[in-house]
């Protein structure tokens, strides 16, 4: 499939993409019977900003597929495995809760580093990542190519379990690479809890300011830490990071990086798209 130059995907109606972000971004392009292809093989690893985007891009996919007489076997497996796998909302913590959100740096250059044993990689990170939030009270809400999203009723449960993710990461051993590591984001809010999981502002959140981190380091709200009110775990320490504009957010966000034995310190100047304020 050829790519698409950035004058034949402007030149493109709506109509031509699965699905239009709240920010006017246009994904997975539908115009042609190679492109639908590609767009059902990569569903399951695009990021929606809600379920609803999710289902009409679903929709529209579909759709797509029939009018090529494609018969997307595999997408209705991965989705039937995908609705199997979803975690039963009943038993989430509602009102105030702590999102923790885990994502792989540089997981493109390792699944061509690792070819085919990408996939053990991955499996065995959510088991360090898993392991460590279930250890701290955490439940996983949705886990989605290389990221992984976790809540906690308490915030210092959250911190410690990312924590405790970090240090495990780096203690191991990685057949074929030197070494895996993930960026952790933390977040607190009031989320709605619906019949297909958690939505709300907070949601987005801990995604954004999980982005902006780098591999190894652990990035908190201003949220998050207000709400610890100094609960903290032993040995941890909040430094600020100084005020940050993030993607989609109306105003700067004040962040704040995790210090614990056992995790670097140092890193380079968050991701963020603009430096951070004074």
């Amino acid at each position: 499939m050829a790519q698409l130059t950035a004058r034949e995907r402007a030149s493109l109606p709506d109509r031509s993409f699965a699905y239009i972000d709240s920010s006017g971004k246009r994904r997975l392009p539908i115009h042609d019977e190679p492109h639908v292809r590609n767009a059902l093989a990569r569903f399951e690893r695009t990021r929606f900003e809600d379920d609803a985007a999710r289902e009409r891009a679903r929709t529209r996919l579909l759709k797509a597929a029939k009018r090529y007489g494609i018969v997307p076997v595999g997408f209705i497996d991965g989705q039937l495995r995908r609705a199997a796998s979803s975690p039963d909302v009943s038993s989430l913590p509602t009102g105030n809760v702590t999102f923790l959100m885990t994502d792989i740096e540089g997981s493109t250059p390792l699944l061509r580093e690792l070819g085919d044993a990408y996939p053990g990689l991955l499996r065995d990170v959510r088991g360090v990542i898993r392991n460590a939030s279930r250890r701290c009270g955490g439940r996983q809400v949705d886990v989605h190519g290389d990221e992984l999203l976790v809540v906690f009723p308490k915030p210092g449960a959250a911190i410690e379990a990312a924590i405790d993710i970090q240090r495990r990461m780096s203690e191991r051993a990685w057949p074929g690479v030197r070494r895996v590591r993930v960026r952790s984001g933390v977040h607190s809010g009031r989320p709605t809890l619906t019949d297909s999981g958690y939505v709300g502002i907070s949601v987005h959140t801990v995604a954004r300011v999980c982005f902006v981190g780098h591999g190894g380091q652990i990035v908190v709200s201003r949220a998050t830490k207000s709400a610890l009110a100094g609960s903290l775990p032993l040995g941890a320490r909040l430094r600020s990071l100084g005020r940050h504009r993030l993607a989609g957010l109306p105003s700067p966000e004040l962040l704040y990086q995790v210090e614990a034995n056992g995790l670097d310190a140092r890193f380079p100047r968050l991701r963020a798209s603009v430096p951070p304020l004074a």
